[in-house]
């Protein structure tokens, strides 16, 4: 077995949304279920049932907490800085015409992010929330 001396570091890269967005519409994370925080590409946890079943539950809820006049966005995008791009379980978004269709809700368009943790909550919690 090899061992690493810590001392060596190991540059890494950190994408932007661009690079980010450049390697999906070439394919290159096609088929991949990632994101991307802080500049890298992260993969998601895979959605189970239960976590499923809580989207859902709170999706059916919004027409009772959440008026017209603002967007519930289901496991899309925004756009949070130039190396940020989660993909949140739920986002309340202030209402656009083109309901996002022309480009990501940013941090100044996103009211609120609501993530079902199951599996993930260390991640959401140290690597998401600070985001």
């Amino acid at each position: 077995m090899t061992t690493i001396n810590p001392e060596f570091v190991v540059a890494t890269h950190h994408f932007s949304v661009a690079d980010y967005h450049a390697m999906k519409e070439a394919g290159i994370l096609e088929m991949q279920k990632v994101e991307l925080l802080n500049g890298k590409i992260v993969d998601m946890s895979p959605i189970k049932s239960a976590h499923a079943g809580v989207v859902n539950r709170l999706n059916h809820l919004r027409n009772q907490w959440l008026p017209e006049d603002y967007i519930l966005s289901v496991q899309n995008p925004v756009s949070l800085g130039e190396f940020s791009e989660p993909e949140p379980d739920l986002a309340v978004l202030r209402y656009r015409v083109d309901f996002y269709k022309n480009s990501h809700p940013n941090s100044e368009e996103t009211l609120l992010i609501i993530e079902v943790a199951e599996l993930s909550l260390d991640k959401d919690r140290a690597v998401k929330l600070p985001i």
